[in-house]
């Protein structure tokens, strides 16, 4: 039995190295869905850059050397809650929580 043993164990770890190589996280099958993740991460970095893009034009229009007008008034109606008489103000009311229910995060 003494001889064999080390093969044995060899035998047995050649296996499991073959086996992760193909199924693993990284292995050769699961390529595909790799590929897939890619695309939704690329597609959610597309979304998070646009984003970033939007805050910077933002923040551009509020700085004191081109503060534009438009964009300051929206703002500090938001903030406020303020809204103008020629305006149209829909009120959308929360739905109310019953005692024995729990938010949802």
């Amino acid at each position: 039995m003494k001889p064999y043993f080390p093969s044995a164990i060899l035998a047995l770890l050649i296996v499991y190295l073959g086996v992760q190589a193909l199924t693993g996280e990284r292995g050769l099958l699961s390529g595909h869905a790799r590929d897939a993740m890619l695309v939704r991460r690329e597609a959610q970095l597309a979304g998070i850059l646009e984003q970033r893009r939007d805050l910077e034009v933002r923040v551009r229009y509020l700085r004191t050397d081109s503060l534009s007008r438009d964009l300051l008034e929206e703002r500090a109606r938001a903030v406020l809650g303020f809204s103008d008489p020629r305006d149209y103000v829909i009120r959308v009311s929360a739905p109310v929580a019953t005692k024995g229910s729990t938010p949802k995060a």
